[in-house]
């Protein structure tokens, strides 16, 4: 294995998922770097079905963030949890989303995708959108360990994606997939538990 080799090993190896940063901002350059590496993902039929979107606006990102929690704290309690539990797990959320020093929006077109006209194939094609965009957000978290910043994954606008699309108008076919929170760790999170090889691993 060559030197390069092991270097991409071991940025694979340590890289984690973090809630927590120190109050520094993340510049343009930065973020425009990340979203370059993410990029170059490979995608079905070449696609690039990935789009990015910077909330560089803070007003309009808290704002955001307080109609996501609103809607949590609805769900939440819709399933039985008491109101002020709800409300503690909404804010929560809230907070992490408007207090991240960089939040990039990960969405997904259609836009150049094989039109079926059935529906099995269509729901393929559908999903290899997501797959592939999935793959974009890797390339965009190993880069940004890569450069010292820590990020985290949040899957919640799969949950309210029409208020996503109208706090940020945008285009109605952008279906949004999920948050990167960036910023500078405040703290290294402990290595995360992995499957033995012997369980996920099957030759036939």
């Amino acid at each position: 294995m060559s030197a390069d080799s092991n270097w991409l090993a071991e940025v694979m190896r340590s890289r984690r998922s973090v809630r927590h940063f120190r109050r520094e901002p993340v510049s343009r350059a930065t973020i425009e770097r990340l979203i370059e590496a993410a990029r170059w993902a490979p995608s079905a039929h070449n696609a690039q079905p990935w789009r990015f979107v910077v909330l560089e606006d803070e007003p309009r990102r808290r704002d955001l963030a307080r109609a996501m929690a609103s809607r949590f704290q609805t769900d939440l309690q819709a399933d039985g949890m008491p109101v002020d539990k709800a409300l503690t797990r909404a804010a929560r959320a809230q907070a992490r989303l408007s207090e991240a020093p960089a939040v990039v929006l990960v969405c997904l077109t259609l836009q150049d995708a094989q039109v079926y006209p059935d529906a099995p194939r269509a729901a393929a094609e559908h999903q290899m959108a997501v797959e592939s965009t999935a793959l974009a957000v890797e390339n965009l978290l190993l880069s940004a360990h890569e450069a010292g910043l820590g990020a985290c994954w949040l899957c919640s606008p799969l949950f309210c994606p029409e208020i996503v699309v109208r706090e940020l108008n945008l285009p109605r076919d952008w279906e949004p997939q999920a948050f990167i929170l960036l910023g500078v760790p405040e703290r290294s999170p402990s290595a995360p538990e992995r499957r033995p090889l012997a369980d996920i691993l099957v030759w036939r």
